[in-house]
């Protein structure tokens, strides 16, 4: 879907503060409501400006950025160059590349590109900075309500569930936070899937973007996505990504990334049929169809 969304009067006049003499503005945010991102040339120079969904998601976006310039090396990720509290607005620097999601890659090239993003979520991650008390109190929280919204989907989904199915998310209401209480924190990206990795193919190299859903949490939690949507047909991928990671998940972390993924997919298809549709209650049953194989 293409999107034509102007820049506000303020966020222009903020741009111009910081990039005089602009030409060309193009609307490049994602297909969903409260996306909104434009590139914005002046010249031969461009950068892409966001106003974040909420201040919160502000903030970690601003400690994400300053992670990934701590991190990564230069290249692979882009940089803040500007960002305005009062207007949640950042402005970084364009990276070399395309949208991993949208490419048609060789199944050899998928390899490599897992291998190098997870060689770059490894840098991310042993770049953490220790969790604070407050970090673990938001995560234990989190996982809580997670555990919480499996219980209220399992009730409002149950008819649409075999048994195995419904054991499986009973397991997530169960196990879910004392399984997270014992694991490893890390400093996460948050949003670790091919949407936000840009492969370069002239460079052969990967990057990463997006770093608003930065923030503390376990190592599992951030390959969920990979795991529901492609690792579990494509386990080759998964070993590509985790060769470059340096190392597996061992047999605790990988049992509670299979509860965080049947979570996510019970609460697909929850959504799905409170907004009648079909693609999330398809995309729900099949997650929750493959977690359930998984778990046999």
């Amino acid at each position: 879907m293409t999107r034509h969304t102007p820049l506000p009067d303020e966020l222009r006049r903020w741009i111009a503060d910081h990039l005089p003499g602009v030409d060309d503005v193009t609307d490049v945010s994602w297909a969903r409501g409260n996306s909104m991102v434009w590139r914005v040339a002046a010249g031969a120079d461009m950068v892409f400006v966001k106003i974040s969904p909420s201040a919160r998601e502000y903030e970690r976006e601003v400690r994400g950025y300053a992670h990934a310039a701590r991190a990564l090396i230069v290249g692979t990720a882009p940089r803040l160059i500007a960002a305005d509290p009062d207007l949640q607005a950042l402005m970084s620097s364009p990276l070399s590349g395309r949208v991993v999601r949208d490419l048609p890659l060789t199944q050899a090239d998928e390899r490599r590109v897992h291998q190098q993003a997870g060689h770059l979520l490894r840098r991310w991650h042993d770049h953490s900075p220790p969790a604070t008390a407050h970090d673990r109190a938001v995560i234990r929280a989190d996982v809580a309500g997670q555990a919480k919204e499996a219980a209220a989907c399992l009730e409002d989904t149950a008819g649409h569930l075999d048994d195995a199915q419904r054991a499986l998310v009973q397991c997530v209401v169960e196990e879910l936070p004392r399984r997270t209480e014992g694991m490893p924190v890390v400093y996460r990206h948050g949003d670790h899937a091919t949407r936000n990795w840009l492969f370069d193919a002239a460079q052969d190299t990967v990057g990463l973007i997006d770093f608003e859903m930065a923030q503390h949490g376990s190592i599992a939690d951030e390959f969920v996505w990979l795991h529901g949507a492609l690792w579990t047909t494509r386990p080759d991928l998964k070993a590509a990504h985790f060769n470059g990671y340096g190392r597996h998940l061992d047999d605790d972390e990988e049992r509670l990334l299979l509860l965080l993924t049947a979570r996510l997919g019970v609460s697909y298809l929850r959504s799905g049929l409170a907004k009648e549709r079909s693609d999330l209650v398809e995309r729900g049953k099949l997650v929750l169809t493959r977690m359930t194989r998984r778990a046999r």
